[in-house]
Formats: C-alpha cells, sequence, structure tokens
C-alpha cells in the first residue's frame, strides 16, 4: 500500500525518507517525477478514490481542495501514534518554542530529545528515545485524532492563524483538543479561564507565574529569566519535577534563549535596539511592549497579519509613549488604525526606512524595537532574515 502525502516540506520530506514507496502531492509540482521510491504529483492529480491514507503537511490548510476531497486524513502525529516513547506536547500562541528546547534541556539526561514544529520532524526522530518533548502547532493539532501526550502544557492562547483556521474559536478549539485525550494520571498545564473544559488529567491551572510556582513548588529568585521567558521557565522545570522530583535551576539557567526573541543590542552610539523578529502575532508584541513599558519605544509594525484583529494592540499603544514606524503588507490598516487612535506614526513601508527614520529620532534613552505582529513571507523568506536584515541595517548605520 502506497502512503499519499500532501505538501513537500520538512514534515512529508522526512516521512518520505523514512517509509519510501510514497506518493507526494503539492502544488508547487508541474509533473509527475521521481523522489527515489517516491513519486513527486501535481496536486490536481489526486484521486481519493485509490488513496487510504493521506498525512497532511501542517501548513496547507483545511479549504484546500484537494484536502477536501481526502476520506483518510491523518496528521503526522496520528502516523506515530502505536511507536512514540512518552511524549511531552507544549502548544500556545507564543513560547511554544522555548518552553520546549527549556524542557529538552532538563530531560537530556533522562533521554528525553526535542522536536515537533522545532528542529526535528517526527519521522527523523530516535524512536528508542525515552521521552519525546514537542513543540505542537495548532495546524497539527487540527488534522490529529489518534495520538495522544502524556503530558500536554498549553500556554496561553491569543488570536493567531486566523485565516488558516477560519475563526479564533476554530484555532482555540485546536489548541483544546488533547485535554479531552488526557488519562488519569496524567498532567495538563492550563491557563485558568479553561478551567472548565472537561479533562480527566491532574491539573494545574494558571493566571500568574507565580500560580505555576506555588503548583510545583518552585523559587521563582532562584530563575534568572524574566518577563515572558520567566513562564517558560517555570512550565519547563515543573514538567521536570512532576516527572522526576528534580528541580535543575542551575541547568535551566544555562539555558542560552534563541535569536530574534528580545534579542537586545546596541548601535555605534550606544543606542538601544531590540530584534524581536519571531513576535508575529499580538500577543508577543504585547509581552515585549510590557517589558519596555517605562521607556519611549520607536517601534516597527508590519507585514502578513495573518487577519488577526489588532484593535487589542492599538489599545494597549494608545496608552504607552510609543511612536510606529509601519511596514509591510498591512502598513496602510496600521496607519489608520494608529490615525483613528491619534498614535503618533510613520509611513515606512520597508524595513531599511524603518530603521533610518528611527535613527534620526532615536536617544540614549529611548529603544527601537522591530516587535512585527505579523509574518514577514510579504518581504521576507522567513522572520529570521527579516531579523538578521534588522540588526544588518543598524549595524551600518
Amino acid at each position: 500500500m502506497r502512503m499519499t502525502l500532501f505538501g513537500y516540506g520538512k514534515t512529508t520530506a522526512a516521512i518520505a525518507e523514512r517509509f519510501g514507496d510514497c506518493d507526494i502531492f503539492d502544488d508547487k509540482f508541474e509533473r509527475e517525477e521521481r523522489f527515489g521510491a517516491n513519486k513527486l504529483l501535481p496536486m490536481n492529480r489526486f484521486d481519493p478514490q485509490r488513496s487510504t491514507m493521506e498525512v497532511v503537511s501542517p501548513g496547507i490548510p483545511p479549504n484546500h481542495p484537494q484536502i477536501k476531497m481526502a476520506k483518510n486524513l491523518i496528521s503526522e502525529y496520528d502516523l506515530f501514534a502505536e511507536s512514540s516513547p512518552f511524549s511531552i506536547w507544549i502548544s500556545g500562541a507564543n513560547g511554544k518554542t522555548t518552553t520546549t528546547e527549556m524542557i529538552g534541556r532538563l530531560l537530556k539526561r533522562r533521554g528525553a530529545i526535542a522536536g515537533g514544529n522545532i528542529g526535528s520532524p517526527l519521522a527523523a526522530l530516535d524512536m528508542q528515545a525515552s521521552i519525546w518533548a514537542l513543540e505542537t502547532s495548532s495546524f497539527t493539532l487540527h488534522y490529529t485524532t489518534r495520538a495522544r501526550p502524556n503530558i500536554y502544557a498549553l500556554l496561553p492562547i491569543t488570536p493567531d492563524h486566523i485565516a488558516w483556521h477560519g475563526s479564533f474559536e476554530a484555532y482555540e478549539a485546536a489548541k483544546l483538543k488533547p485535554l479531552k485525550w488526557l488519562a488519569e494520571g496524567e498532567l495538563a498545564i492550563i491557563p485558568a479561564k479553561y478551567r472548565d473544559i472537561t479533562t480527566k488529567a491532574f491539573a494545574c491551572y494558571y493566571e500568574t507565574n507565580e500560580d505555576i510556582a506555588e503548583f510545583f513548588d518552585l523559587d521563582i529568585e532562584k530563575i534568572r529569566f524574566k518577563g515572558c521567558f520567566l513562564q517558560d521557565a517555570l512550565i519547563a522545570l515543573g514538567i521536570a519535577k512532576a516527572l522526576f522530583n528534580e528541580t535543575e535551576y542551575d541547568l535551566l539557567n544555562g539555558f542560552v534563549l534563541d535569536p530574534h526573541k528580545i534579542e537586545e543590542f546596541k548601535d555605534g552610539r550606544g543606542r538601544l535596539w531590540i530584534d524581536d523578529s519571531k513576535a508575529t502575532n499580538l500577543d508577543a508584541v504585547l509581552q515585549a511592549l510590557e517589558i519596555y513599558k517605562d521607556r519611549r519605544v520607536h517601534l516597527i509594525l508590519g507585514g502578513d497579519d495573518k487577519g488577526a484583529d489588532l484593535t487589542s494592540l492599538f489599545t494597549r499603544l494608545a496608552n504607552l509613549n510609543v511612536t510606529i514606524y509601519a511596514i509591510g503588507a498591512n502598513r496602510d490598516l496600521l496607519m489608520q488604525m494608529a490615525s483613528d487612535r491619534k498614535i503618533d506614526a510613520v509611513l515606512c513601508g520597508f524595513l531599511d526606512v524603518a530603521v533610518a527614520k528611527i535613527s534620526d529620532r532615536l536617544s540614549l534613552k529611548e529603544v527601537a524595537l522591530l516587535s512585527p505582529a505579523a509574518a514577514s513571507l510579504d518581504q521576507f523568506s522567513g522572520y529570521k532574515e527579516r531579523g538578521e536584515k534588522f540588526k544588518s541595517l543598524v549595524g551600518a548605520l
């Protein structure tokens, strides 16, 4: 039996390499080609009557014509539902990557490896590992029906990927699905607003970082991370303590944060710039603004906002000492929303223009923050290229 794969990206390429003998359908293929034992086929060649199992790349939305035709859709997680080791799933709007990597660091000596939406797809992970710590996207959860976590850590859910899911409610529902799958004795870490969602798991409900610290008996003063990263650290430590009764603060404190996430650096004149290019949704930007709320902020916003409602962000901005520098596909919308709320804003269009205009105004007591609240694909190959370009432009001042 040949396996059908939808989309030819990192996830499905790893599956094809592991199993072989797959039919891989993708919109970018114009004619049939070969990839080892696999066939690469145009999407319109898919025949649902000749397929008994379709594994979908998480980036393909459910309204795609061929996805709607498919009768046997499963996710990457479902494919390994019977063979995966003990698994920890981490989801939420922001902080998934950091939390997953922190868990991987804390549990590495226990045989844990991190993967999923970061690093290695499941097909490339070691099946003999004792624990999988998996960053889990809403896309994957939407398509998952058979796989189950043993621990589910859910960070706060705020609007994101609205265009893909069709609504915030659908996005939220995807994130909440694993709660009903957990068994008695398993652990869920959940925002308190979802206390009414039925789960059999032993649940830690939280509103504040102090709630998590109290539940797991953790000492916040021993953790070096602050701001939005403190919550990630507490969840990682809590999971390690729940599993092995370990609280290795020094090991956690040695964790190095990824680039492009509230990454501070200074220009040749000693002025502070922050690369937060990974902030592709509203909540991530609000977290960054909270850190610098006592200073004047020159904020670069804009890109592909993925259909998100920006009202809550602008409500917050109206109460801060901030100037907006609008770039990207939604720059006109940003300028209109700023004008409606009498927020100082400068139409820039492109990142280089924004950096130049900020440099003309920025003082030593102020901060320049690239925290776009939008994806980058309208002008860049990804948030990493956007962040590197930002740092390069500042370095050239």
